[in-house]
Parts: structure tokens; sequence; C-alpha cells
């Protein structure tokens, strides 16, 4: 059930849910139909990241397992194979990133945050665990560093930097602060996606209860109007039962007589 509403899109999501979480409860499962509401809508980006599992699974595993490859060669400290891999990394990253932004129309900050995911799922073997599932709700970031090989030789000492050095570090700072504005923009977009979706539950969870309660009203004016109709027959019983007792009384003493 999970699986199908994850492939569905983020714009079907919530009905679905809603839908699942109905029938789960109306079947008498109310534990499963709590786990389903908690259930949270992905963003189109993470979908988007989602639908390779199910649309393209031979370039997603081919891209997790240059990921698997080129952790072993960190850790074996492989330098030649390293730089093969980190080659081969390039082009497939490139190949599986573009079928996943034909899932749906992504934004420029979208197209990055599934680059970003695809290169958590290289470098960390949790990401590509979570990519490969299929069920991401956000986009995944990896905020650690990849070892690299270590040096054979002496290092060098240190020189002055040159204008170039100078003008790349200026660049790696530029580039370090647009993407912490980056990151603040998702955490915000996160933020609105989530309380969307609560507002959507809530709206869909206070009609839910409105139906019930017009249907409890309903039937407890039934009710109220079926008890009036036992009290009226239950008189009419003790009236008809007390003249009964009566009658055969007075035909008793008759028939004595």
């Amino acid at each position: 059930m999970a699986d199908r509403l994850y492939g569905l899109p983020p714009s079907e999501f919530t009905a679905a849910r809603t839908e699942e979480a109905r029938a789960a409860k109306d079947a008498g499962d109310v534990r499963l139909s709590r786990e389903i509401a908690k259930l949270r809508r992905p963003t189109l980006s993470a979908w988007a990241v989602n639908r390779l599992s199910r649309e393209h699974p031979g370039e997603l595993a081919e891209l997790l397992d240059v990921g698997e490859r080129l952790r072993a060669a960190w850790q074996e400290q492989d330098a030649g194979e390293l730089a093969e891999l980190t080659r081969l990394r390039g082009e497939v990253s490139g190949k599986v990133g573009r079928l996943a932004r034909q899932a749906a129309e992504l934004s420029p900050a979208a197209g990055t945050e599934v680059d970003q995911t695809l290169d958590a799922a290289v470098v960390d073997a949790e990401a590509a665990a979570e990519v490969r599932g299929g069920r991401l709700v956000k986009p995944l970031h990896y905020s650690g560093f990849a070892p690299a090989p270590i040096p054979r030789e002496r290092p060098a000492p240190r020189r002055r930097q040159s204008p170039e050095d100078e003008a790349a570090q200026a660049e790696q700072l530029a580039r370090a602060r647009e993407e912490a504005e980056a990151r603040r923009a998702r955490e915000r977009e996160e933020a609105r996606t989530a309380h969307q979706e609560w507002a959507e539950a809530l709206e869909a969870a206070r009609k839910e209860h409105d139906e019930r309660a017009e249907k409890v009203a309903r039937l407890e004016k039934k009710l109220a109007k079926a008890r009036g109709k036992l009290d009226d027959a239950r008189q009419r019983l003790e009236v008809t039962s007390r003249e009964e007792r009566h009658a055969r009384l007075r035909l008793e003493r008759l028939t004595a007589s």
C-alpha cells in the first residue's frame, strides 16, 4: 500500500492516503489506519527520485553499484580505481539525473535537490538504501567528507597562493554561501509543504467528523422516536395485562357461584 502511495504524484498523494486510511478504519483496522495517516507526502524532487526505482531500476542499480565500488576504493586507498570510478560516476549520475528530471517539470532548485540526493546515494550506504527503497519524502544531503587516498610521498611545503588559487578560493566561499542559502530555502519549502499537508489532512478529518456526527444525529433522532414508541407499547401492555387479570378474576367468581 505504501509503495503504491509513494508511486503517485505528490498532488494525488494526500487524497489517496486519506482514502486508504478511511478504508482501513472502516475495515476495523484502526492501528493500520493511523499508520497510513502518518505517511508524509513526498516533495516533488523526492518523488522524481522515487520513480527511478519503479521505472528505471536498471539505471539506478548501475549508479548505486558505482557508489558501492567507489566507497570500496576509498577504503582500500586505491588511487587508480578511485580516479576511474570518479569519472564513471559523473557519466552515470548525469544519465540517471536526466531520467529523474523526465518525471515532471522540475524547477532549478528541485533539479539541484535531485542531484544532491543521487550524490548522497553514491557516497553513503544508508542513503543508497533509502533511494533504492523508493519511499523518500524529502531530498537527501550528504554533509560529510569522502575519504581520499593517502598520499605516498611527503607533501610539498606550502607556497604562497597564486591569483588563480585566490580566485578559486573566493569561488568556493561564494558557492558555500549559495549552498547555505539554498539549504535555508529548502527548509522553508519543507516547512510550507508539511503545513499544507497537515492542513489538508485537518480538512479531511473535519469533513469526516462532520459527516459521522450528522449520521449519529440522525440515528439518535430515530432512536428517540423508537424509544417513544416503546414506551407507548409498554403502557398498552400494562393496561391490557391489568384489565385481563380483572376480567379473569370476575369470570372465576361467577363460575364458582
